[in-house]
């Protein structure tokens, strides 16, 4: 494989590394609402294309606390692959998944996790150290405990040969087409709902430009201006 070949849908696989509330608690690289937000929203991504999704945990019961609810509502029956190590890349069971997927062509290793410095860094390149696998790191959907520690792990990534990405790059690579009709549906209500200021835009589109129905089924009523006297 190859960087220069883009996401697909058959290429990639996806793995969720600590998001939960007490890593989460720690970062400060950037909004933690935002941060889940894009975590989440690049779940169902993965849900709309069928990518093979891995969630693995650290220390649950004893420091980390549970994986985010609305992640886990994205995939209920994903088995949740705890470690004791800060490096996914230490539990065994965390390279058998990722090796079946590898087996079925699938070495791109899309990742989202918590912290950046620590638990993505050290993933990522004792992974490339020792398979062919490549790392696409979703910077928006990681998190670090400073902006400095996010940026610089980052950069130490990328000299490595890991590729920095966005939630959304991965998304619209992975749609790629808009004549794609199977996906489009999915990918738009995706982009509403977690795309900011592209999902507004698309709402406003389809309704002042295009006419459609509002999304929202608003049955109050709409009550004139009435000038105050």
């Amino acid at each position: 494989m190859s960087n220069l070949e883009v996401l697909t849908p058959q290429n990639s696989q996806l793995i969720f590394i600590d998001h939960q509330p007490q890593m989460a608690f720690g970062v400060q690289s950037m909004d933690r609402q935002a941060l889940k937000n894009n975590t989440v929203a690049l779940a169902k991504a993965g849900r709309i294309f069928d990518i093979p999704t891995i969630i693995t945990t650290v220390e649950t019961d004893s420091f980390s606390g549970h994986t985010y609810p609305e992640l886990l509502d994205v995939h209920p029956a994903a088995p949740l692959l705890e470690r004791t190590s800060m490096n996914s890349w230490d539990d065994q069971k965390v390279r058998d998944a990722l090796a079946k997927g590898a087996a079925d062509g699938r070495k791109k290793i899309v990742v989202s996790g918590l912290w950046t410095e620590v638990c993505n860094l050290t993933f990522a390149l004792s992974c490339m150290a020792d398979t062919d696998y490549e790392i696409y790191m979703v910077a928006d959907a990681s998190g670090g405990t400073s902006e400095d520690a996010h940026k610089y792990a980052m950069d130490r990534m990328v000299q490595a040969g890991v590729i920095p990405v966005t939630w959304q790059q991965v998304l619209l690579e992975w749609q790629r087409d808009w004549a794609r009709r199977e996906t489009y549906d999915d990918v738009i209500g995706l982009v509403q709902e977690h795309s900011g200021a592209y999902g507004m835009g698309v709402d406003y589109a389809y309704t002042m430009v295009h006419k459609a129905p509002s999304r929202s089924a608003h049955d109050g009523q709409t009550l004139d201006p009435v000038p105050a006297t």
